[in-house]
């Protein structure tokens, strides 16, 4: 069983269904009615930080469980834990000014990247273990 990569999973959903409650709310606050997608600056980064972050679930979370699987899952827990901070650190910073989401945006993109070589690594020696090559 690999509880580490779980409950990075569950804490990563967790802050994306806070940053997407933070739409619905920064539509109400702003007066930005379903469906439109623009309207007031401020609801507009309230949108981009829920849609980024969506984006980047899609790359994150299968890297995650691939490299906890093949690698380590101490390590991915360590990894994801890394990607949800900068994470949130994108949010926050974004939700004050778009110029601001750039440490945050850096850090969580650093660790995908990591879950991406540490994927591909545990999965080419995995393969070469499959077909007995030395």
């Amino acid at each position: 069983m690999l509880l580490e990569p779980s409950i990075i999973t569950v804490l990563t959903l967790i802050v994306y269904f806070v940053i997407t409650l933070n739409v619905g709310r920064a539509r109400f606050k702003y007066g930005v009615k379903p469906p439109a997608t623009t309207g007031d600056p401020n609801f507009e980064r309230a949108l981009r930080v829920q849609q980024n972050t969506l984006e980047q679930l899609v790359f994150f979370l299968p890297l995650l469980w691939i490299f906890s699987y093949y690698i380590s899952p101490r390590w991915g827990l360590i990894l994801g834990a890394i990607w949800l901070v900068g994470r949130i650190l994108y949010a926050w910073g974004y939700y004050q000014a778009p110029e601001k989401r750039g440490p945050g945006f850096a850090i969580s993109s650093l660790a995908s990247l990591a879950l991406l070589v540490g994927a591909i690594a545990g999965l080419v020696l995995s393969a070469r273990q499959l077909f007995n090559v030395t």
